[in-house]
């Protein structure tokens, strides 16, 4: 079998988006994230607040090529850039003084990928 890649052309635009940007700045970590979200949506990252809180540092812009999840809390500075948010992913992370994007917007803030910790 053929492999398609996502059906959704939201996805698909982020993705041509991660790559072009990737390429021009010469920044791995938004072609890494592409690559991720390339995958099937099933293999994607589900990545709870507690693994955020044990590998990133303050400061820093933690990349999840998935969902964050509200399991945990964290107890650092951070920017968590996803896919998704679950709604209590949300509330703890602005609870937490952490800004919440969305990869696109991460992807504008921030194109040469400067602090950028991927985590899935």
């Amino acid at each position: 079998m053929r492999r398609t890649g996502p059906t959704s052309e939201v996805t698909r635009e982020l993705i041509a988006q991660l790559r072009s940007v990737g390429k021009r700045e010469q920044a791995p970590a938004w072609l890494a994230v592409a690559e991720e979200l390339e995958g099937p949506s099933r293999r994607r990252a589900e990545v709870n607040l507690s693994r955020i809180n044990r590998y990133s540092e303050e400061g820093e812009m933690v990349v999840v090529p998935g969902a964050v999840l509200g399991t945990g809390k964290v107890e650092k500075r951070v920017t968590v850039a996803a896919l998704r948010f679950t709604k209590a992913a949300r509330e703890k992370l602005i609870a937490a003084g952490c800004s919440v994007m969305t990869l696109k917007e991460a992807l504008e803030k921030n194109p040469k990928a400067q602090r950028v910790r991927i985590i899935k």
